[in-house]
């Protein structure tokens, strides 16, 4: 990790439940996958599943104000893929989740609602059949891969 926080004890610090605002940046060998750093700062509560709980544990004992970097190994920030996270989903599915004129193309990302349709999740699309069904792989686009995991916490509550 590298770091300039500073350790002043008179600024907040990240605990559990933390709620924080942010900037962060998630990179992985390809580059990155989400950096906030060029427009609006993140907001979110530690513990509510926005991150995973191996980028998390990073930010605990972070002041407000501080900036750091870290390396986490393959694997560790997102797990590791995992086959059965690809899926073939048929055309019938897809058109009564959204809209049936909607054509897929390889490596697209495509939204999907949770079942309990207060979420949702996403898959890329690696493969179109003739039928129209489409193989999606529902891994996070860094699991299985070394993670670089920048932040500079703004504020802390």
């Amino acid at each position: 990790m590298t770091s300039s926080a500073s350790l002043d004890s008179s600024l907040p610090t990240v605990q559990p439940g933390s709620f924080l605002t942010l900037h962060y940046r998630l990179a992985g060998p390809a580059g990155d996958v989400i950096n906030t750093f060029g427009g609006q700062p993140a907001t979110l509560s530690l513990g509510a599943g926005e991150l995973s709980p191996a980028v998390e544990q990073r930010l605990l004992g972070l002041h407000e104000g501080a900036r750091a970097t870290f390396e986490l190994p393959a694997g560790e920030a997102f797990g590791e893929r995992k086959a059965e996270m690809q899926q073939w989903v048929a055309r019938k599915l897809l058109d009564a989740l959204g809209d049936p004129d909607e054509s897929y193309a390889v490596g697209e990302v495509v939204q999907f609602p949770t079942p309990d349709a207060q979420g949702s999740y996403a898959g890329v699309v690696l493969q179109v059949r003739d039928d129209g069904a489409v193989l999606f792989d529902f891994n996070h686009p860094l699991a299985g891969q070394p993670v670089t995991f920048e932040v500079h916490v703004i504020g802390v509550l």
